[in-house]
């Protein structure tokens, strides 16, 4: 018996429909382990993910620039310490030997005391009396002497009193040295007070 329109059955027009109006594609698909997986959440930038990630970005970025900083800081500190210190350990040295020079004698006060002695040879006349050749030949090289040698002591002085008022340097032996220095020239420059004013010794006289 060939089948009428009236006697389809509902099962073909029920598939007729699902052809014509096929289902909706579903976007969501399975993974391995048979968890559900949307793209569309997948397509979430990862920047809207973790919005917080920039500023962390940007605050270790300040961190390392601050302690670039602190570094170079650091770096130029000892320099400049170290080139202070090497200048007050010169100092201290070289007050000390200047101390020592005033105590024993500087070549230029030699020098100079010679010739103070020969000009007083020459302007000294056979009509002068011995006090007088005496003064002029010996007392004023005695003192010519003894006034160089108490500028370098008063150098020396100076010098060491500076150090030692200066901060307190990282090298543990400057400040002893400085303060040797000042006692070696402060001795230097009350003996050149004392021979400039014949203290220790009078000039000599003849019997009279």
């Amino acid at each position: 018996m060939n089948p009428t329109p009236e006697t389809e059955t509902p099962e073909r027009t029920t598939a007729d429909a699902n052809d014509a109006n096929p289902p909706a594609k579903d976007l969501t698909k399975e993974t391995a382990d048979g968890t559900a997986e949307n793209p569309a959440e997948d397509a979430t930038p990862a920047a809207e993910a973790d919005p917080t990630s920039g500023a962390d970005n940007d605050s270790d970025h300040d961190h390392d620039d601050d302690g670039d900083d602190e570094a170079v800081d650091d770096a130029a500190a000892p320099a400049t310490g170290g080139s202070s210190g090497l200048g007050a350990a010169s100092a201290a040295v070289l007050a000390v030997c200047l101390g020592i020079v005033a105590l024993t004698g500087t070549w230029s006060s030699r020098i100079l005391g010679e010739r103070q002695g020969l000009v007083g040879q020459l302007n000294t006349g056979q009509t002068a009396s011995t006090e007088q050749q005496i003064s002029a030949i010996y007392g004023d090289a005695w003192h010519a002497t003894a006034l160089v040698n108490g500028a370098v002591a008063l150098v020396a002085l100076i010098i060491g009193a500076i150090v030692l008022a200066l901060p307190q340097p990282r090298t543990a032996w400057v400040r002893p040295f400085a303060l040797a220095g000042a006692v070696l020239g402060l001795l230097g420059l009350l003996m050149s007070l004392g021979m400039y004013f014949d203290l220790f010794a009078a000039l000599p006289t003849t019997a009279s």
